[in-house]
């Protein structure tokens, strides 16, 4: 059952960068952020009152509570790492590099949580890396020091990195907590970093200028974070995370397909060519 809410955290995912993208043509990343993670919140919760697990709030263990916080700050970071080179970025680029977290979160499961990994998954995290690099041309990597648009480049990894960390302190945060209750706590750590950071960086006037139809994308974007979310911490508490990452990571497929529709965003044929190979590893990486 557990990679049935991987897979349906993947096609969330996928809608989800797809929604916040339209949502951020002319509204600061940050801000963004902030409105859609309202939204989140209160998804999360009333799925802890329909689960019923709100009582349990009282029986999380201090260590328990202190890995769920870390995960949210983790996620936060990732949240406005990534938005904002959605926003500077095209979709198509960013979010493979975003799923580059996949090869470093198998990495770390392997170190932190002790999960094995034969030689056939070794393979395929092999092939996971060589797609991703396919995916990243020569000049992305090298516009980042320009400045404008190459720009995109530093916040993807940086978005990659943490959400790596997210998946691995997720992991042992939600052990004996029901995972909807686990979602809305660390929901509760990503709002207040994400109203903090518009706080410091002066955005609060932005907030209210919010053009009325990037709005509905960025409040459905929260929605389908909801539930990639719910899907994703309740694949990862019934399953391995060294699986249910790679899993989740097929949302990449959803995301190019609807910018090609939406965006008119098409990919090269070495990026085509690294794209086949990411899912081919991610496939592999679910079967082995």
């Amino acid at each position: 059952m557990w990679l049935f809410y991987a897979v349906g955290s993947a096609f969330f995912a996928g809608v989800t960068s797809i929604l916040a993208k339209c949502g951020i043509r002319k509204t600061d990343s940050t801000v963004a952020t902030a409105v859609r993670t309202v939204v989140v919140l209160i998804f999360s919760w009333i799925m802890v009152l329909t689960a019923g697990s709100i009582n349990q709030i009282g029986s999380i263990s201090g260590k328990t509570l202190l890995f769920l916080i870390l995960s949210g700050a983790a996620t936060g970071a990732s949240w406005l790492c990534y938005f904002q080179a959605l926003q500077i970025g095209d979709i198509n680029k960013v979010v493979p590099i975003d799923k580059s977290s996949t090869v470093l979160t198998i990495l770390l499961a392997l170190i932190f949580l002790g999960e094995g990994i034969s030689l056939p998954k070794a393979a395929a995290v092999v092939v996971i890396a060589a797609g991703i690099f396919l995916m990243i041309e020569k000049k992305d990597v090298t516009q980042k020091r320009e400045g404008g648009k190459g720009g995109w480049f530093l916040y993807a990894v940086g978005s990659a990195v943490f959400a790596s960390l997210t998946s691995i302190l997720g992991k042992i945060g939600i052990s004996g907590v029901e995972s909807n209750l686990g979602t809305a706590i660390r929901t509760c750590v990503v709002l207040v970093m994400a109203w903090m950071m518009v706080g410091v960086q002066g955005k609060w006037k932005e907030v209210h200028a919010i053009p009325k139809k990037e709005l509905v994308f960025i409040c459905l974007s929260g929605v389908a974070t909801g539930a990639s979310w719910l899907c994703y911490y309740r694949a990862l508490q019934e399953g391995p995370a060294s699986i249910v990452a790679p899993v989740d990571k097929l949302s990449v497929l959803v995301t190019v397909t609807f910018s090609y529709f939406v965006f008119k965003e098409k990919l090269s044929r070495r990026a085509a060519v690294g794209l086949a190979l990411l899912t081919a590893g991610t496939v592999a990486m679910a079967l082995l």
